[in-house]
C-alpha cells in the first residue's frame, strides 16, 4: 500500500463515522502567542477545547503539517541518527468536540488498523493512564475496561503522568491519554524479548504510532485541575511512522515517504544509501528537511534572522552541511529536491505546487549564500586549530566551538569530526555552558506569566461587529492580569466588538471602553487575536472593578481606523496593479497596514523599475479616481469565491465560507477579512515611498495614501520652494541644480589632486624619518591627513617600498583618532608578527578598537588625547 493510499484511507474511514474531513492549517501559527509553529494536530482546534469557538462538526479528521524543532517539542538533533524522528511530519487526527468519547474513539482505533489497514494484533499494545494522586486523577478504569474487551489485559500497560497525561501547555486542557504502540521487529528477537518490556523504551522498532487523548480539564495557573463543560477527543498519529508499519519498513527513511529525495540524492552524489553510517545520515537528514523548509516557504515563512524565520533558516543550514560535509555538494542541490516533493503532495498540500519555482528560487539563493558562509567557517576552524595547537593543547575551546556555531552554523558534530581528522578533540562541556549562557540572555527579558482568566458572563460565540459599527454596547465576559517585559496588563474579552483584532498584515484597533454605570472609561492600546478569540488589551487596573457592570459601549478610535481603511484597501488596488504590470507569478509574501503606511512583500526576482513604479501608482490613483464601489460578500461558500477568480494567500487557512472583498469584478478580488473603504474615491491619493528587496525572491514597496500622501506631497513642495529661494529663483531650476552638481563635482577632483600631492609630499617626508635597528625599521608617526583611507594607504604604499618596515600612522581626524598599521610581509614572516592584534592593543589607549590582516590593520577611537600613549608604546614595542 503506498503512501498517498495509506493517507487517503485515513480519511476516508473517518468520514464514513461522520467526520467532517478538513484541510491541514498553515505550518506558521497564526494569531497564537505560544506557537511559532503548529506543532500538533490540535494546535488549530484550541478555541474549540477551551469553548471560544463552534466547531464546523461535532466530528473533524484532517491530516495536519506540524513542524517540531523548537520550544518544548524539539527533535531537531535527533532527526536523522534515528528511524523515526522527523522535523515536519503529518500528523492524522480525528477529533470529537463534545460527541463521542472513549468507547467509540478507542474501537475505531482498533478497527483501522486491524481491519482496514490489516497490522498484526498479536504486535500491537496499548496504554492507559494509572492515575496521579497530587493531581487527584484517578486511575482510567473506563479506557481500561475498553482496552481489556478488545485486545485482552496482557496487552494493556499502565503509564505515568508523563507518558499518558497530555496537556497543550503549563495551562489549558488536558487529559488522560491512550497510546498505541506497535513491535516491528522480526520474530526472532521478538521470540527472544517480548515487546511489551521494550513500549516507552526509545527502541527504534517498538513505537507508539497513535494516541487517543481525552480532553476533560483545564490546567489553570495555579496548578489545579478544573473538569471542562464538554467532554473531547483529540487523537493524533504519525503518518510516517504509520506507513513504516503497513509497508514492513525497519525505517520511516525506507518507506516511499522519503526514498524518493533519498535515491535522488544517491544518484546526485554517486553514493549508494545504506552502505555509510555517515552517508546514509546525510540523506536522512537532507530528505527529510527539504520538507519543513518548502512546506514553510510556501505557508508564507521565508528564511531569515529572527523567530521563526530563523529556525527556517538552521534547519536550511543544517541539511546543507550535512550535503556538504559527508555527500560532497560544493554547489547548491537542495532547491532541485523541489519538484519532486511538489508532484509526490499534490493533491494533498497543493500549495507547493503552485509556488514550486518560487520556493525553489529562496532556496537556492539561501544555498549560495551558505556555502559561501561554510568555506569562511572552515578556514576559520582551521586558524582556530593552528592557534590552539600552537598553545600545547590539542582540545579546542567551548568558546571556539560555541562561535563555529553561532556564527558559522558549524553543529558540534561536524567541528568534532574536523578536529579529530586532525588528532584533536572539542571541550564540549565548554561549548554547552557558552549555549546555556547564551539561552539565559534571551530568556531574560522574555519571562512572562499570566493569572487565570476571571470569567463573569457565559457567551456562546464572540461575535465581531465592526464592519458595519464603530460603537457598540455589549458586555466583558473574561478578563486576565498579565505581566510581561512591558509590565502588567490586562486581556478583556467582550461578548461582541467592534474593535478589529490584528489579523492579515491589518493592525489591530485602538479606543476606549465605556462603563454606563459608572461612568467610567479605560483606554484600549491595541487588539489582536488569540487562536480566535479577540482580546482587548489595556495597562489600565480598574478593569478588575468595572469588569462587573452590565452594560459597556466599546468605542473605536475612527480616525485611526478611516487611515488604516484607506492603507488597506489600496494595498488591494496595489497588489492587482503588480500582477498586471509586473505579470500573474507575484503573490502576496507579507504585509503590514497600519495608519501612517502600507507595506507589502511580494515574489518578484528583481528590483521594480521606475518606469515600472510610476505605471502602478498611475494605475492605482486612476482607480482610485474611477470611485469603484466596494461589494463585500460575506459567508460565501469557498468555492464560490475561488470560481469568482478571488485571490487567497497561501499560509491562511480558510473556512468553508469566506469574505470577499471586490473593487471591479475585472480587476481586483480576493478573500479577506480587513475594513475596507466604502467606494476607492475616499482614498483620494495614493503615493508610493519606496521599492526594496527584503529576502531572496521577494521585494517590498512602502506607500501612503489619504492625508499621509497629501502631508508628503505638501513636504516636497515646501523643500522645491526653500531650494528655488537659496538658487535665487532661476528660470529652470532642474538645469541650475545640474549646474551646481557639475560645479561640485569639478571642485572635489580639484581637491583630490590638491590632497594626493600633499600626501606625495608627505610620503617623501615621512620615508626620510625611517629608522633603522638591526634588520628592522620602523616609522611611528603623528600626521596630518584629511580621512582615514588616505592614513590607511600612505602606511601600506611606505611598507610596500622598505623590505622589514613597521609603520605605525597616528591622525586626529574629525575630533577622533585613527590608527593605520602596515609591517612588511618580510617582516610578518620572520617575527610572526599580526597587524590586527598589535592594533586591537594600540586601539586601547584611544578608546575605540580594531583590526585587519597580518600585514595590514586599522583602528579608530574616541579619544585622540590618548595618541601621545599609543605612540609610546609602539616605540617600547619596537
Amino acid at each position: 500500500m503506498t503512501s498517498t493510499e495509506i493517507r487517503q484511507q485515513f480519511l476516508a474511514f473517518f468520514q464514513s463515522k461522520g467526520h467532517l474531513i478538513v484541510p491541514s492549517a498553515p505550518l506558521v501559527a497564526k494569531n497564537d502567542p505560544t506557537l511559532l509553529f503548529n506543532n500538533s494536530g490540535m494546535a488549530q482546534f484550541k478555541d474549540f477545547f477551551l469553548g471560544n469557538g463552534t466547531p464546523p462538526s461535532k466530528r473533524i479528521a484532517d491530516t495536519q503539517k506540524c513542524l517540531r524543532v523548537s520550544g518544548k517539542h524539539n527533535d531537531l538533533e535527533d532527526v536523522g541518527f534515528d528511524t523515526y524522528h522527523h522535523t515536519m511530519f503529518e500528523m492524522l487526527g480525528n477529533w470529537s468536540f463534545g460527541d463521542y468519547f472513549k468507547k467509540e474513539a478507542l474501537a475505531w482505533s482498533w478497527e483501522l488498523l486491524t481491519e482496514v489497514y490489516k497490522l498484526p494484533k498479536e504486535r500491537i499494545y496499548v496504554s492507559v493512564f494509572e492515575g496521579d494522586a497530587k493531581d487527584g486523577v484517578p486511575f482510567d478504569q473506563e479506557a481500561f475496561d475498553i482496552w481489556k474487551a478488545i485486545v485482552g489485559e496482557e496487552r494493556i500497560i499502565l503509564g505515568n503522568k508523563k507518558d499518558n497525561f497530555w496537556e497543550m501547555g503549563e495551562t489549558g486542557p488536558c487529559g488522560p491519554c491512550s497510546e498505541i504502540h506497535i513491535d516491528l521487529r522480526n520474530q526472532d528477537e521478538v521470540d527472544r524479548i517480548p515487546g511489551k518490556s521494550l513500549v516507552n523504551a526509545d527502541h527504534p522498532q517498538v513505537v507508539e504510532i497513535w494516541n487517543n487523548v481525552f480532553m476533560q480539564f483545564e490546567r489553570m495557573a495555579d496548578g489545579s485541575l478544573v473538569s471542562l463543560p464538554s467532554k473531547h477527543v483529540d487523537t493524533g498519529m504519525g503518518f510516517e511512522r504509520l506507513c513504516m508499519a503497513i509497508q514492513g519498513k525497519q525505517s520511516n527513511y525506507d518507506t516511499d515517504v522519503f526514498q524518493g529525495s533519498i535515491q535522488h540524492l544517491a544518484k546526485k552524489s554517486g553514493i549508494a544509501y545504506g552502505q555509510d553510517q555517515w552517508t546514509d545520515i546525510a540523506m536522512r537528514v537532507i530528505a527529510d528537511h527539504i520538507r519543513a523548509i518548502a512546506f514553510s516557504i510556501s505557508d508564507g515563512q521565508l528564511p531569515s534572522n529572527a523567530k521563526a524565520g530563523y529556525v527556517i533558516r538552521r534547519i536550511l543550514r543544517r541539511a546543507v552541511r550535512y550535503g556538504y560535509t559527508y555527500l560532497g555538494f560544493k554547489e547548491p542541490f537542495m532547491h532541485e529536491l523541489i519538484p519532486l516533493l511538489a508532484q509526490q503532495f499534490s493533491g494533498v498540500f497543493d500549495e507547493l505546487i503552485s509556488q514550486e519555482a518560487f520556493v525553489a528560487k529562496v532556496i537556492y539563493e539561501e544555498e549560495v549564500s551558505f556555502l559561501r558562509t561554510l568555506s569562511t567557517g572552515l578556514v576559520r576552524l582551521d586558524k582556530l586549530m593552528e592557534e590552539t595547537q600552537a598553545q600545547g593543547t590539542q582540545i579546542l575551546t567551548g568558546e571556539d566551538v560555541f562561535e563555529l556555531n553561532d556564527t558559522y552554523g558549524f553543529p558540534v558534530d561536524l567541528t568534532a569530526l574536523i578536529a579529530r581528522e586532525k588528532g584533536m578533540d572539542i571541550d564540549e562541556p565548554g561549548f554547552q555552558q557558552a549555549l546555556n549562557a547564551q539561552k539565559n540572555r534571551s530568556r531574560k527579558d522574555a519571562g512572562a506569566s499570566a493569572e487565570d482568566w476571571v470569567n463573569l458572563f457565559d457567551s456562546d460565540e464572540i461575535s465581531f461587529v465592526g464592519y458595519d459599527h464603530t460603537t457598540w454596547t455589549t458586555r466583558v465576559v473574561k478578563y486576565q492580569k498579565v505581566q510581561n517585559k512591558a509590565g502588567i496588563q490586562y486581556k478583556i474579552v467582550l461578548e461582541s466588538t467592534p474593535f478589529y483584532a490584528e489579523s492579515g498584515g491589518q493592525v489591530g484597533d485602538s479606543g476606549f471602553l465605556y462603563f454606563k454605570k459608572s461612568g467610567k472609561r479605560i483606554a484600549i492600546s491595541d487588539t489582536k487575536k488569540e487562536n480566535d478569540l479577540i482580546v482587548h488589551w489595556t495597562t489600565d487596573s480598574s478593569i478588575e472593578e468595572l469588569a462587573q457592570e452590565e452594560e459597556v459601549v466599546a468605542q473605536i478610535d475612527e480616525s485611526r481606523r478611516n487611515a488604516i481603511t484607506s492603507h488597506h484597501s489600496s494595498t488591494h488596488l496595489m497588489q492587482a496593479a503588480l500582477q498586471q504590470i509586473l505579470g500573474k507569478h507575484v503573490a502576496q509574501k507579507g504585509s503590514l497596514v497600519n495608519e501612517q503606511l502600507l507595506r507589502f512583500d511580494f515574489s518578484h526576482f528583481q528590483k521594480v523599475t521606475d518606469e515600472e513604479l510610476k505605471q502602478i501608482e498611475d494605475m492605482v490613483n486612476a482607480k482610485i479616481a474611477a470611485n469603484i464601489p466596494l461589494v463585500e460578500e460575506r459567508n460565501v461558500p469557498i468555492s464560490q469565491a475561488k470560481d469568482k477568480g478571488a485571490m487567497a494567500l497561501f499560509g491562511e487557512k480558510y473556512g468553508d465560507f469566506v469574505r470577499v472583498i471586490t473593487f471591479d469584478p475585472t480587476y481586483s478580488v480576493e478573500l479577506c477579512g480587513g475594513t475596507h473603504v466604502k467606494s476607492t474615491g475616499e482614498i483620494a491619493l495614493f503615493k508610493i515611498l519606496s521599492e526594496s528587496s527584503v529576502a531572496t525572491g521577494v521585494r517590498r514597496i512602502e506607500a501612503v495614501t489619504s492625508q499621509k500622501a497629501f502631508d508628503l506631497l505638501n513636504q516636497q513642495a515646501n523643500q522645491l520652494e526653500q531650494i528655488n529661494e537659496l538658487l535665487k529663483a532661476p528660470k529652470d531650476i532642474i538645469k541650475a541644480v545640474a549646474s551646481l552638481i557639475e560645479q561640485n563635482s569639478s571642485l572635489q577632483k580639484t581637491i583630490a589632486q590638491y590632497q594626493a600631492n600633499e600626501i606625495k609630499l608627505l610620503k617623501a617626508e615621512l620615508t626620510q624619518q625611517i629608522l633603522g635597528k638591526g634588520e628592522l625599521l620602523y616609522l611611528i608617526q603623528q600626521v596630518a591627513v584629511p580621512q582615514a583611507d588616505a592614513l590607511k594607504n600612505l602606511a601600506f604604499d611606505l611598507s610596500n617600498e622598505h623590505q622589514n618596515l613597521f609603520c605605525l600612522l597616528v591622525a586626529e581626524i574629525d575630533g577622533k583618532a585613527s590608527l593605520a598599521l602596515a609591517i612588511s610581509k618580510e617582516l610578518v614572516a620572520s617575527k610572526s608578527l599580526d597587524a590586527g592584534k598589535i592594533i586591537r592593543d594600540l586601539a586601547k589607549e584611544v578608546q575605540g578598537g580594531g583590526g585587519g590582516q597580518a600585514f595590514l590593520a586599522t583602528a579608530g577611537g574616541q579619544n585622540p588625547q590618548g595618541i601621545p600613549q599609543v605612540i609610546k608604546l609602539a616605540q617600547q614595542f619596537i
